[in-house]
């Protein structure tokens, strides 16, 4: 389903000119309204069949105009930014290491293990009066606020439902969730994405007072849905704004009183107002908005469902450093937790959690005879010493440098899956001293392209390892709701307020190659 954008602006419009007073409601309590199940989706084509683009071209500097602005945001989507059509399909990249050509498949070629990553969902309470979304701005601050950020809920059960469809064809054994999965490190956005995950029969994304932008059900991002919940288990990374404070500020009693309380001085959404428009001032408190330390969070985690990969070691540290195997094959995933809980956006590793934690893992699996998948939140290129907005140094820290070639000392890794700088990207990370490693780094899901990936790993019975990755859009056939959402997404990514980085279609959909018989 491809929703145009004549629907979005007549619901600007009418908010604008504050028609039909009754279309923009406050009601005190929940919501009245009873949410339906959507129905099963149809199809789910990845994107080497068909792909979404968009009709306008992304500009080449940011336009002047914020499209979080309600009068910006109508008259970006009158000039036809949030149009998008389906387009052909993208096929697979090979690569393979320097100077090396991968042989033929031999006889026995097996499919190991398929499964999907989802990373930078960014679950946000967009009302929250501990926002900072008066500092949006291109580049810099570009993910303070987004036009699309109050139907993220929608956005991540459609992508739900996608996942689901797909695993009736190609079956997935998990999906990998690697970091930011909430945005502000508060307890009602993880609450929410539990349940979004997990599948309930009411999720309602709508803090303080229930709002009605759009009198009845169904129909606004902040109406209460049925979540279908994923029909596979998932695993859980951290990243930096699971923990953090707009995902830099740390933690503390100050920050906490700011969660709690009504004042908004960094920016925030009132949807008590039509259009929901960024707003500084009091809004209602709500106390399912407190901050969540790290290790709180974990236990919120870990006493969901199977635990998404954490138990009590991971909660006693606050820390999501753990393993996991691929039953009946030579696979082990490695989760590490880069998250820095000191404060700062960019990853931090301990010298004390690669002597204790990270170090014994890896010489576990030499010995064990295990392949390694590394996963974590932050590539090598965003690893520091903990400094940076809402940061400091940490003297302990190991730098990027230093962790590529303690992992080059390694010669069983095979690939790392990585997310946080929300553009789908492809690199070989060589160390001077061993072996190198694939980095595979995927989109966002909060910004367009807003996709995951399906992943494969290929023992090719020639001597080689493959991994096939192609990407998915979320479907919205039947929910109109997550198709609003796209479109503003649209519209943040033609106006180049979106960052979008350098991707090429060696990025994309990509066949890596590894040799490990040599």
């Amino acid at each position: 389903m491809i929703l145009r954008p004549s629907l979005v602006l007549l619901f600007l419009a009418c908010a604008l000119a504050g028609c039909a007073t009754d279309d923009e409601t406050v009601v005190e309590g929940p919501s009245p309204y009873t949410p339906t199940p959507l129905p099963p989706l149809e199809s789910a084509p990845l994107t080497d069949v068909e792909t979404l683009t968009p009709d306008h071209a992304r500009l080449s500097e940011p336009d002047p105009r914020s499209p979080t602005d309600l009068v910006n945001l109508q008259a970006m989507l009158s000039e036809g930014f949030g149009e998008i059509s389906l387009s052909g399909g993208l096929p697979h990249v090979t690569h393979a290491p320097s100077g090396q050509t991968p042989p033929a498949p031999g006889p026995d070629a097996e499919l190991l293990i398929r499964f999907a990553q989802l990373t930078d969902m960014h679950l946000l309470d967009d009302e929250s009066p501990s926002r900072l979304a008066s500092f949006d701005a291109p580049e810099l601050t570009d993910g303070a606020s987004r036009p699309q950020e109050a139907y993220q809920c929608r956005i991540i059960n459609a992508m739900v439902r996608t996942l689901n469809v797909v695993h009736q064809t190609l079956p997935l054994s998990f999906v990998l969730l690697t970091g930011d999965s909430i945005d502000n490190a508060q307890q009602n956005e993880a609450e929410w994405l539990l349940d979004v995950m997990g599948g309930a029969d009411r999720v309602e994304c709508d803090s303080g007072v229930d709002n009605d932008p759009t009198s009845g059900a169904d129909n606004d991002p902040k109406d209460p849905f049925v979540a279908e919940g994923l029909a596979v288990p998932w695993y859980w990374t951290t990243g930096n704004h699971d923990i953090l404070r707009q995902g830099n500020v740390p933690i503390n009693e100050g920050q906490m009183l700011l969660a709690l309380g009504e004042d908004s001085v960094g920016g925030t959404r009132n949807w008590a107002q039509p259009g929901g428009p960024l707003f500084n001032g009091p809004v209602p408190v709500d106390p399912s908005r407190q901050f969540l330390y790290p290790d709180e969070l974990l236990a919120l985690v870990a006493a969901d469902g199977d635990g998404h990969g954490l138990d009590d070691a991971q909660v006693a540290t606050g820390k999501a450093h753990y393993t996991f195997d691929v039953a009946g094959t030579s696979l082990r995933f490695v989760v590490i937790d880069t998250a820095s809980e000191t404060g700062g956006s960019d990853g931090l590793i301990r010298q004390g959690d690669l002597d204790s934690i990270i170090a014994p893992a890896l010489d576990q699996a030499v010995s064990d005879q295990k392949w390694v998948v590394l996963v974590s939140h932050h590539s090598v290129a965003s690893i520091g010493d903990g400094t940076g907005m809402g940061g400091e140094l940490q003297p302990d820290a190991v730098l990027g440098p230093a962790w590529t070639e303690f992992v080059g000392g390694y010669p069983n890794i095979l690939f790392s899956l990585v997310g946080h700088s929300h553009q789908h990207r492809l690199r070989r990370i060589e160390p001077t001293n061993g072996d190198g490693w694939w980095e595979v780094m995927s989109s966002s899901l909060a910004d367009f392209p807003s996709q995951g990936r399906i992943l494969e790993i290929w023992d090719q019975d020639n001597g080689w390892m493959m991994l096939r990755s192609t990407t998915l859009d979320f479907s919205t056939e039947d929910d109109p709701v997550a198709a609003e959402g796209r479109i503003l997404g649209v519209v943040d990514f033609v106006s180049a307020w979106a960052d979008s980085g350098t991707v090429t279609d060696g990025d994309i959909n990509i066949e890596v190659w590894v040799e490990t018989a040599p």
